[in-house]
């Protein structure tokens, strides 16, 4: 049996620990519970104390530890076996985030980074988020670019149509050159000018941004964060070339098909948008996931069972990997060890082809590795994010005087995932087949945008063809601008991919 770094004492509190582990569409309800554990001086653990403990043992000793604490040890954390000498109720670290980011540091890759780059705790805004397909924010996100004279601008990566942002009429491509009035500055990575942009376009209640378009113009408007219905789905349409029929359509997160057995806008949106292609007879299709950081493995599960041919059905669509204590426990707890297709789409698909970038992460990734023993994959674009593994969502409480209190929800990496042929460990990233600019000033589906141009190039010749430098072709086109960094300002996303059948598997037991 593994020796647990945790020393004993600690270890003998653990039956009058409760970790409620609660999915957030099945939570089990409680009537009462024990209260926080108290620590070695006798007196009660603070709440900050209580969840650096409870989320330590949750990761490195059993996931429920409400009435399991005899039965033999189940910790969920990926690279449990590597972490050593951690007492979480230490006072070197501070608060949770801060042990686990230290716990982060102990598995690594042959080149010596750590493979950690992933887990995170949460308030309940992902779960939100991926879940019930709900935001409250701006809906828009944002990038530093160079204009043809090699100037920095603040230039709009995407808005969702329902959000603040999108209603406001904001689109991709515009520049925003003031903020509540005043000019934006970019001042490196970390300036105070660029923390203050990444606040107003993220974490403060409402600000006032003036947008410039394509043509000069401008507009001046006060945006608040509001309550809205995700749509993935940014852009659709069939193009034709060379007499091919061409579906392309922009997805740029991963929220649930379904809550509370009910189908969400995403499922209803790529319902339509897959029913439009198949009307249609296209031959190849493009999905565009550059800024898609994931989200629910059950959407991506339902995308791919709707690209691949129908020949798919019952053969493996992916594997799981856990670590070796639920791998060896795996049927007995019902985690799943793979998953099949249930069928595949009515879709006859000479290619299928991904635009992905850094930015592209996680299930975006799977949604791609998923295909490749099936079809004619094909990645344009950059290298992607690099995030083979993904998480069971876990919701941490106590209780007090009978009353629970959540107090975080946690993403520890849990499992990894590889295809029907074995392939993944793609840490580093997928590697594109063809290296395409991001030129972010123009409007989604615009035929000048370089991935687009390369793919059409290939349906045509069989070739992607090849492209003027970035500043060359931006001295011929005003609406290309590009990226000053190949990632994000800032992620308004989940980056990540959560198991929800493993989720609700683990809060039964």
């Amino acid at each position: 049996m593994k020796k647990h770094p945790f020393p004993k004492p600690f270890l003998a509190l653990l039956p009058v620990i409760f970790l409620s582990v609660l999915f957030v569409s099945c939570k089990k309800q409680k009537d009462n519970g024990p209260t926080p554990p108290p620590n070695p001086s006798g007196t009660q653990l603070s709440d900050a104390d209580s969840l650096k403990l409870l989320m330590y043992n949750y990761m490195m000793v059993n996931f429920d530890l409400g009435g399991r604490a005899q039965q033999p040890d189940y910790p969920t954390y990926y690279w449990y076996s590597e972490v050593h000498g951690v007492n979480p109720l230490s006072s070197t670290y501070p608060d949770a985030p801060s042990l686990l980011n230290y716990m982060k540091t102990f598995a690594k890759q042959p080149n010596g980074k750590p493979y950690d780059r992933y887990s995170f705790l949460d308030n309940g805004q992902v779960a939100g988020q991926i879940q019930q397909g709900v935001a409250g924010d701006l809906g828009m996100d944002v990038s530093f670019a160079y204009d043809a004279n090699k100037n920095i601008i603040l230039v709009v990566l995407y808005t969702d149509k329902n959000s603040p942002a999108g209603l406001a009429g904001v689109q991709r491509g515009m520049t925003i050159t003031t903020i509540n009035g005043n000019p934006v500055v970019y001042d490196g990575p970390n300036g105070p000018n660029v923390n203050s942009i990444i606040n107003a376009v993220f974490n403060d209640p409402s600000a006032t941004f003036t947008f410039k378009r394509s043509d000069g113009t401008t507009f001046t408007t006060t945006l608040s964060k509001a309550q809205y219905d995700v749509n993935p789905i940014l852009f659709d349409t069939v193009y034709n070339i060379n007499g091919k029929n061409v579906g392309y359509f922009v997805f740029y997160t991963f929220s649930n098909i379904t809550y509370n057995n009910t189908s969400t806008l995403t499922k209803q949106e790529i319902d339509r948008v897959f029913s439009k292609f198949s009307s249609s007879n296209i031959s190849d299709l493009i999905v565009d996931l550059r800024y898609n950081g994931g989200g629910s493995v059950n959407t991506s599960e339902y995308l791919d069972s709707l690209i691949a041919p129908s020949s798919v059905s019952g053969k493996v669509m992916y594997n799981y990997l856990y670590n070796d204590k639920l791998t060896a426990s795996a049927s007995a707890i019902g985690l799943d060890d793979k998953v099949l297709f249930g069928g595949g789409g009515s879709l006859n698909l000479d290619n299928v082809f991904f635009i992905g970038g850094r930015n592209t992460a996680s299930a975006s990734e799977l949604t791609i590795n998923n295909l490749k023993p099936y079809m004619n994959v094909k990645l344009v674009g950059d290298t992607t994010y690099g995030k083979p593994v993904g998480f069971f969502q876990f919701t941490i409480s106590i209780f007090k005087s009978g009353v629970k209190t959540d107090l975080a929800d946690l993403y520890a990496i849990n499992f990894e995932t590889r295809n029907a042929n074995n392939q993944g460990g793609y840490f580093n990233g997928l590697i594109p087949d063809k290296l395409a600019t991001d030129y972010v000033g123009i409007p989604w589906g615009d035929p000048s945008d370089a991935n687009l141009q390369s793919i059409f190039s290939f349906i045509s010749t069989g070739s992607y063809g090849r492209m003027l430098p970035p500043f060359e072709r931006m001295q011929q086109n005003s609406q290309l601008k590009l990226q000053v960094q190949t990632r994000a300002l800032h992620e308004l996303r989940f980056n990540g991919m959560v198991s929800e059948r493993a989720s609700r598997m683990l809060e039964k037991k």
